[in-house]
């Protein structure tokens, strides 16, 4: 599947002469490369930033199958397809799953992996009410204000219906369409049963930022990432939840920056 994506390419500076290679960001759920502006711009100090939409999501195509591994093999055809050598992987939440995936099923072949408050492991699919939200024929909305009305009947969270928004398009006729294709995702419930390879293990060079607060990261994921990944970085900000990169974004910058630069230093 041919993904939309979006380049940031390499911004030199006089700190960092030279590229650290191409980053690949990859989104969670129900977000898009839109979510990523600022982070892909701050990244392209270090290389060259490509924000792809996932299957589903964005402007890439719709499809009636979601799952972790097909993510994983559109990843394999998009860095086929652009010639990218050895890609440093940022992914956030479903993102984080899909580059996971790809690095235990693609030994030595990343730069390094950076993994957003995501554990390789199974999740429920927790997300009824963003789906109810989303799933009322937009015939006869005339504005933004009016579905957001009606999408918090069923998603009281002012924060993710503002985050869900953002793939919300109002086309030429004056209609609203979402990008996302909230039918196909409904289906997809099982996109977060048991996505991996029997044994998972990973030398590549990894960074895990994770939300001290998060609802997603369990103590036991803590001692399972730190088992899984040999060469490991595990930072957590606190009080942080999910969305860290959005909430605490100055925070989540020096982390990447820090880490970042330590790679240089040791190229």
């Amino acid at each position: 599947m041919k993904l939309s994506y979006k380049l940031y390419p390499f911004q030199q500076n006089s700190e960092n002469e030279k590229s650290l290679g191409d980053i690949i960001i990859l989104h969670g759920l129900f977000g898009s490369s839109k979510n990523w502006v600022t982070v892909a711009k701050f990244l392209s100090n270090f290389g060259s930033v490509y924000t792809v939409d996932q299957r589903n999501h964005g402007d890439s195509p719709h499809a009636s199958e979601h799952s972790i591994r097909l993510m994983s093999e559109d990843l394999e055809e998009f860095i086929l397809d652009h010639q990218i050598k050895n890609p440093i992987l940022l992914g956030h939440s479903m993102g984080g799953l899909v580059a996971m995936y790809f690095d235990f099923t693609h030994p030595c072949v990343l730069n390094a992996l950076v993994v957003q408050d995501i554990a390789p492991r199974s999740y429920p699919f927790g997300y009824d009410q963003e789906i109810q939200s989303m799933s009322f024929p937009l015939e006869g909305f005339t504005s933004r204000t009016q579905i957001d009305t009606e999408m918090a009947k069923f998603l009281p969270d002012t924060f993710i219906r503002q985050f869900l928004q953002m793939s919300l398009e109002r086309l030429d006729s004056g209609e609203y369409r979402w990008k996302l294709n909230v039918e196909g995702l409904n289906q997809a419930r099982r996109v977060f049963d048991h996505p991996f390879p029997e044994k998972i293990s990973s030398d590549t060079n990894t960074l895990f930022i994770l939300g001290g607060s998060s609802d997603y990261i369990k103590d036991t994921d803590e001692t399972l990432i730190q088992d899984t990944f040999s060469h490991l970085t595990m930072e957590s900000i606190l009080g942080g939840g999910h969305y860290i990169h959005y909430t605490h974004q100055a925070e989540y910058l020096e982390i990447l920056k820090n880490w970042f630069q330590s790679k240089i230093s040791n190229h």
